[in-house]
């Protein structure tokens, strides 16, 4: 019965403690400090209950055909300076996590100290050993658990796992804008380009049309009114090609620049405008459902800040409760490093720390309220992401929509240019025209061309920003 007595009676204390730790912690008034603002409910905002987003994939950009468009991306999505921050980001959101999990373990250790003194005569301590000089040394072994009654521990780690999880969104939202930068950009050289081929085209004509009425000038069948109304938009074409030219390099250098390339690395890129790909297509065939929200990374980066907001609002309110701390150490301890390991000098002890704050309510009121405070900023901040994303998807749509008609009707015009020119010519074939009325049809489709490609850009660069709004694939991955 005397070996158990030890065990008894720590038993019997530590129940005592916790029963005196329950019994308090019924006794703690917490401030109430209610919250300002609620989440937006997304059935208020016009989505579908019963329908379903598109599904896209996570490299949507494949579905264009273009290698090297792939291989500027996946540069870009590897070496970007800012998807590193956010990498980083994450890592630390992680190490955060780690440590917050490690709270509600116990913590144990290892000491080992010597300290050469004199132990004065007229001390404690007494003869022989006052009055000389000694070596005291102590090897002790300790551990310490902090219970957690009232789930302070646990709402901690729970706030640095939404953090994680948000940290981890943010990089997905990152990489997400980084990639429909890229495309968006790529794109549109593409459509500089062959905007490019079309003025150059029409350069073409108009320097022949002046050269041919410089002729019947020449033969007194044109006035030089005539020649300098035709001279007169060769000026403005050479401008609009030196603009051209420096739109062609600003994005080379765009390009270069989000993909970590030298300025000069893309000066030969010239890609060329693809067809709208069925795969990009059918994103604009759906309605747009409540699942929407679950598909972009920033609502889902914003709904988890909301998540650790919560849970740091539950810690703060858990600093009101009785803290229970449980100690006990074993070891050695001697005066001479020859006594140190016998059993005379071993030495242990166990015992509770109760905490309970009463004059420091104050700091933990205002606390609690910071916290409360930083829970309404983030559902507001959630609020705007979630109607942000709506918006931006009724935009994309919208205007992928408008442009599709605009495409037929561009379309409608261009086959409508494309005739007047084909009778021109097989009027100049058959001797009833000049040459100037068919560089006048040829002047006039150009121009129609020049307006189908840019609305067909345009069309194709809507369909981009629908697949930006709807998330561009991204999936949500368990940590």
């Amino acid at each position: 019965m005397r070996t158990h007595a030890p065990l008894t009676s720590m038993t019997f204390v530590l129940a005592l403690v916790s029963a005196a730790v329950l019994m308090l912690g019924g006794c703690v008034n917490i401030p109430h400090i209610p919250t300002k603002t609620q989440a937006t409910e997304a059935a208020s905002l016009g989505l579908g209950d019963q329908a379903k987003t598109p599904e896209l994939s996570d490299a949507w950009w494949l579905a264009l055909g273009d290698t090297k468009l792939d291989a500027l991306v996946q540069r870009t999505l590897a070496a970007n300076p800012d998807l590193q921050v956010a990498a980083a980001r994450l890592d630390r959101a992680g190490a955060l996590a780690e440590a917050a999990g490690a709270l509600g373990k116990p913590v144990t250790g290892v000491g080992v100290d010597a300290t050469r003194q004199r132990y004065t005569e007229h001390g404690l301590v007494p003869k022989p050993i006052a009055g000389s000089v000694r070596t005291t040394a102590n090897l002790q072994a300790g551990v310490s658990w902090d219970f957690d009654f009232f789930g302070r521990n646990q709402a901690q780690l729970q706030a640095a796992l939404g953090t994680q999880r948000a940290a981890q969104a943010e990089a997905q939202a990152a990489a997400m804008v980084l990639s429909t930068q890229v495309v968006r950009g790529y794109l549109t050289l593409a459509r500089l380009l062959e905007q490019g081929e079309h003025l150059n085209h029409l350069m073409t004509l108009r320097e022949r049309s002046a050269e041919l009425i410089g002729q019947r000038v020449g033969a007194g069948l044109d006035t030089q009114i005539e020649l300098r109304q035709a001279q007169t938009p060769l000026p403005e074409l050479k401008r609009q090609q030196q603009a051209l030219q420096e739109q062609i390099s600003l994005l080379r250098h765009q390009l270069a620049a989000l993909s970590a390339q030298p300025m000069d690395a893309l000066d030969g890129l010239a890609p060329t405008a693809p067809k709208l790909p069925a795969a990009l297509a059918g994103a604009a065939q759906a309605p747009l459902g409540i699942d929407l929200l679950g598909r972009r990374p920033d609502v889902a980066a914003a709904r988890w800040r909301v998540e650790a907001a919560t849970q740091d609002v539950a810690a703060a309110r858990a600093q009101f409760y009785p803290n229970l701390n449980l100690t006990a150490f074993v070891g050695f301890n001697a005066i001479g490093f020859d006594n140190l390991l016998k059993s005379g000098s071993l030495q242990g002890g166990f015992g509770p720390a109760l905490r309970l704050p009463i004059f420091d309510t104050g700091r933990l009121r205002a606390q609690l309220h910071g916290n409360v405070a930083e829970l309404d900023a983030a559902v507001a901040s959630y609020n705007a992401r979630v109607l942000s994303a709506v918006h931006e998807s009724a935009d994309a749509l919208s205007s992928v929509r408008s442009l599709a008609a605009q495409v037929q009707q561009q379309q409608q015009a261009l086959q409508s240019v494309a005739s007047a020119r084909e009778l021109a010519r097989q009027r100049q074939a058959a001797g009833l025209g000049n040459a100037l009325t068919l560089i006048n049809a040829d002047m006039a489709l150009v121009n129609q061309q020049r307006a189908l490609s840019e609305v067909q850009a345009q069309w194709l660069d809507s369909h981009v920003l629908l697949i930006k709004a709807l998330g561009g694939g991204w999936q949500a991955t368990a940590i």
